[in-house]
């Protein structure tokens, strides 16, 4: 028996139409009278431990346990999906050899290969690599499975990824978490490899837009007159002239204006001025690519403020359709065995109503760039399959359709070209550039020459020069300073975020760094921007206004106590440019851990010096001038010194704030064995009367006092709680008992100091 294991249900599903009849069986499919089984995975059904997990010490969080480094590591079945594993292990079992059918990326290769070594599998293994779901795909898959050995490098940069993630995520941010709360911040300072790089994007850009200062400039034109036409230039300026800036912005407009005057006294007066260089260069653009997940990303939120997520999700369903090909691939180029389907896929598209005027005029014939065996890995750039889009498509999944479609059609189109045409004009000891551009093939931008949005701002405002020769005499025609306003950097919309994410070797702080990761596929993956994106928003880390990423004050808070090291991207990009070399076969998942260990204890350690500053806003220790913190123990919150276990100061929590006027009780020295957590309850003459409570801050214990003993009841009703007393409002004087876990058990009332549970 062959048993292919999917990554998910709609992936099995597609291998399952594509391999015979069969009967649907609970979490797998039969085919061929069980010759062939198909069953799946939910994704990741396996996940790795956590700290405590490996020793139960790790449950309190102290700096002096880091770093955790587990010497071998451990993964533990989800609850989840604890009923569909026990299908894969009773399937493996059975079969006579087992095929991988991940998604064909280094995350789909390592979530079937980890479930099959944590069943100890040794039969035989396969590994179909699918692009899309349509029939054709799937048969010529099917008929090219490889051995799932091949693939190993796919799975240890899958694997070198999520772990290198374990490592700074519980290690920094429990290091930072502890540092931050001794400073009197509250809530944890969560510490991502990939997250808090990105996060810091955000927060560095906004720094940028508070701090910004306009700078006004101004800027010379003329307009000079030829037989053949008029010739738009702007004066170049000079690198030693009065009145320019650091960036060469010329901020005097009485010079600017005393240039004009000047060159227009002399050309006025006959001299005019002289055309002294021509430069005409005929120039290409070749077919446009067609998409990869993050280009299409940044391109559908751009043109309609899609998010990265929601394109993600569109795509997925686009593919689960078999309407497009695999959704999460980082190519942007085809392989050549593709060219075949070309004629069946336009045919399709030309019954789409905006597709079919370009369908009419696509030449099969042309070879774009994009057709490049070379560039090709476990997937190519994402288009339209064979299928025949449906009229029932959402407006959504319209849209990201037709881009899609688009940006495939353009490959049968010819390759754009112009004339770019420069030319220098010298008069009164001044140089004035004017630049032009005459279209001659439009080509491929014929499919794009409709939509505004699409055309490049520069390109629209670049004229067609007349035709001049070097020599040539040209009249001053007309004169203008134009005024500009240096504007403050954009904030963040999501596609951008996404977009610095992948060209993230723009953003380190070594610029020597820049070029040896320009090569590097960014910070993320593919298949995670998205996702990190989302979690940043949920965490409450940076909230979108109007489209735009705007940092919280805990985002920036965040920011501001982490080191360079961690939330500049350089130690990121390199990470990732080392999990690229993984697949590559260039560094093993040994060697990749090994750096990441050494890394981390230097950040640990610079960790473990660093001094925050106290937060303005915090509660100081009214005993030792530590921060108070809010905590919650067993029976509710509760205020505690950051310098425990040193200082044992705390306090009870009103509304959120330590009451301190509550603190002005004295223990009597009686003391009794706390029911909750052992320890010793003590007797406190308080502000409202005596009353018991436990030494231990963490459990944060109180009960009643009776006759000089705590009362300590179990609630009858849920068994969990203890009994509370209070005053009635209702009834002044008379006291009642309720449960300490509001279960919603009736209240009994007082008799003699004591729950009347009888009544």
């Amino acid at each position: 028996m062959r048993l292919f294991i999917a990554e998910k249900p709609s992936l099995g599903r597609a291998i399952a139409d594509n391999l015979g009849k069969g009967s649907k069986k609970d979490g797998y499919i039969s085919l061929n009278d069980g010759k062939d089984i198909v069953t799946w995975c939910f994704g990741h059904i396996l996940e790795q431990y956590n700290p405590d997990e490996y020793d139960e010490k790790y449950k309190h969080w102290t700096i002096e346990d880091l770093p955790i480094l587990p010497s071998v590591w451990k993964l533990k079945i989800k609850k989840d999906a604890a009923k569909q594993f026990k299908v894969i292990k009773e399937l493996v079992k059975q079969a006579d050899y087992v095929v991988n059918a991940g998604d064909p990326d280094r995350e789909g290769q390592l979530l079937v290969d980890e479930v099959l070594e944590y069943i100890g599998n040794k039969k035989p293994t396969k590994r179909i690599l699918l692009n899309a779901l349509d029939s054709k795909s799937v048969q010529t898959a099917l008929q090219d499975l490889r051995d799932n050995k091949d693939f190993a490098s796919f799975r240890d940069s899958a694997r070198a990824r999520s772990q290198a993630d374990w490592l700074v995520g519980m290690n920094l941010t429990r290091a930072y978490t502890i540092k931050s709360r001794q400073a009197g911040y509250e809530g944890v300072v969560h510490v991502g490899r990939v997250q808090t790089p990105t996060l810091a994007l955000v927060v560095r850009r906004e720094d940028e837009i508070q701090h910004f200062q306009p700078t006004t400039h101004y800027v010379c034109q003329v307009n000079w007159k030829h037989e053949n036409g008029d010739i738009p230039t702007t004066l170049k300026y000079k690198p030693d002239m009065e009145g320019l800036d650091s960036e060469g912005r010329l901020t005097s407009k009485s010079v600017a204006e005393g240039l004009l005057s000047k060159v227009e006294a002399i050309a006025s007066h006959g001299d005019g001025a002289t055309i002294t260089k021509v430069e005409r260069k005929q120039k290409q653009e070749g077919q446009r690519l067609p998409y990869s997940l993050s280009s299409l990303q940044v391109e559908a939120g751009r043109k309609y403020g899609y998010s990265p997520q929601q394109v993600l999700d569109t795509m997925q369903g686009l593919y689960e359709k078999k309407l497009t090909t695999y959704p999460r691939s980082d190519c942007e180029y085809l392989p050549t065995n593709q060219l075949g389907d070309a004629k069946a896929i336009i045919s399709n598209l030309s019954a789409i109503q905006d597709l079919a005027v370009y369908c009419d005029k696509a030449d099969t014939s042309i070879r774009s760039r994009c057709w490049n065996d070379s560039k090709i890995s476990a997937h190519h750039a994402i288009i339209p399959t064979v299928v025949k889009a449906p009229d029932s498509l959402t407006e959504i999944e319209q849209r990201m359709y037709t881009m899609v479609a688009k940006a495939y059609l353009a490959q049968f189109y010819p390759i754009h070209t112009y004339m770019a045409t420069k030319i220098t004009i010298e008069c009164a000891e001044e140089t004035f550039i004017a630049n032009g551009k005459q279209i001659l093939t439009n080509g491929w931008k014929e499919l794009y020459a409709k939509d505004a949005k699409e055309k490049d701002e520069e390109e629209a405002d670049t004229p067609s020069l007349p035709e001049v020769e070097e020599g040539d005499s040209a009249a001053y025609g007309s004169g203008k300073i134009q005024e500009k306003i240096t504007k403050p950097p954009k904030r963040f919309t999501e596609a951008t975020l996404l977009q610095a994410m992948k060209e993230i070797y723009k953003y380190v702080k070594d610029k020597e760094l820049a070029k040896g990761l320009k090569e590097c596929k960014g910070i993320g993956t593919e298949a995670t921007r998205a996702g990190i994106i989302e979690t940043l928003k949920k965490a409450d880390f940076f909230t979108v206004e109007k489209k735009k990423i705007v940092p919280t004050d805990k985002g920036r808070m965040a920011i501001s106590v982490l080191p360079d090291a961690i939330t500049y991207p350089d130690t990121t990009a390199k990470w990732e440019a080392e999990l690229d070399q993984i697949v590559d076969k260039k560094i093993s998942l040994d060697d990749f851990l090994k750096h990441q260990t050494q890394i981390l204890n230097d950040l640990l350690k610079e960790a473990k010096e660093a001094s925050i500053a106290a937060n303005k806003d915090a509660v100081l220790c009214p005993n030792c001038g530590k921060p108070m913190r809010r905590r919650k123990g067993k029976t509710g919150f509760f205020w505690g010194c950051s310098g425990y276990p040193k200082c044992k100061t705390t306090f009870p929590d009103k509304k959120g704030k330590p009451d301190m006027e509550a603190k002005k009780s004295k223990s009597t020295g009686k003391t009794a064995k706390c029911p909750v957590c052992g320890k010793k309850l003590r007797q406190i003459k308080g502000k409202f009367g005596i009353f018991w409570g436990c030494e231990d801050r963490d459990c944060g214990a109180t009960f009643p006092d009776h006759d000089n003993k705590p009362v300590i009841v179990k609630c009858p009703s849920c068994g969990k709680g203890y009994l509370k007393r209070s005053e009635s409002k209702k009834h002044p004087g008379k006291f009642y008992w309720w449960c300490s876990e509001r279960c919603g058990a009736p209240s009994v009332w007082d008799k003699d100091g004591l729950p009347d549970l009888k009544k």
